[in-house]
């Protein structure tokens, strides 16, 4: 899955697409995820997010012509403008929004699908100083949201929705929800995305995994401590000749020093 993902990403950012097709897509691609915006040129003016990308695509440019010094360069300048560093060796597709834009971090070796959405907070970092495949590999439509951590050269398939602040570590399957920490993939199969766009913005609607173990162990507490309340108690002048719990109802013996204290 790792390996199909990612050469489907590759032919992909390989196919011919016009400089100005690109930022016309990632400008437009705004208005089907964020509702607050109204026109192209607030877009223009005021998300960094779309900054930072339209930045990127000349950067990734320059890095790809062999003008390392320059593409970094670029993507420094960016990162100080947009608080949003994108190195310019990373592999990006089409119609990439990152909503809000504060603290996001792209390794140099990530490869992103098509119609991604990230949003403040999110790291898709790496796990290793080897010069080698080390970050992340999303597919399409996946959604990221504010403060996740996506580390190591992991693939997520696509129609992938992270939790916030979830740090996934791990592969994790087409069409699944992720949450927690480490994160835990939880099946959503058959789910039917709403957005006409084939993109689910409702991140906020997850299960809660850790909440649920904790109320079942709740719940057999209390059954626990009802059937513990009904069960006859063993009183001291019963007889506990046939009793494996003597020791425990039976009266303690004083020990020496209270007995010499008594004298």
């Amino acid at each position: 899955m790792v390996m199909a993902i990612s050469d489907n990403i590759k032919s992909q950012a390989q196919t011919p697409q016009g400089f100005l097709a690109q930022w016309h897509e990632d400008v437009h691609c705004v208005f089907g995820r964020d509702p607050a915006a109204h026109s192209v040129w607030e877009i223009l003016l005021t998300y960094s997010g779309v900054h930072a990308v339209l930045m990127h695509r000349i950067s990734h440019r320059l890095w790809k012509a062999n003008w390392k010094l320059s593409a970094r360069i670029l993507a420094a300048t960016t990162r100080i403008l947009t608080n949003v560093e994108i190195h310019p060796g990373a592999t990006i597709g089409r119609r990439l929004f990152i909503d809000h834009a504060l603290g996001v971090v792209i390794g140099e070796t990530t490869e992103i699908g098509n119609d991604v959405t990230l949003y403040h907070g999110v790291t898709l970092g790496g796990t290793t100083w080897n010069k080698e495949k080390r970050h992340p590999t999303l597919g399409n439509n996946v959604l990221v949201g504010s403060g996740a951590k996506i580390l190591g050269a992991i693939t997520l398939g696509n129609n992938v929705r992270v939790g916030a602040n979830s740090v996934v570590i791990k592969d994790v399957p087409p069409c699944c929800t992720v949450v927690g920490i480490p994160g835990r993939v939880i099946q959503s199969k058959g789910t039917q995305i709403q957005n006409r766009h084939g993109i689910d913005l409702d991140h906020h609607l997850i299960p809660d995994p850790v909440g649920k173990a904790i109320a079942c162990l709740i719940e057999r507490i209390d059954e626990l401590e009802a059937k513990q309340t009904e069960s006859p108690k063993v009183t001291v002048e019963e007889d506990c000749d046939h009793c494996e719990a003597e020791n425990v109802c039976l009266p303690k013996k004083d020990s020496p020093v209270k007995l010499a204290a008594r004298l």
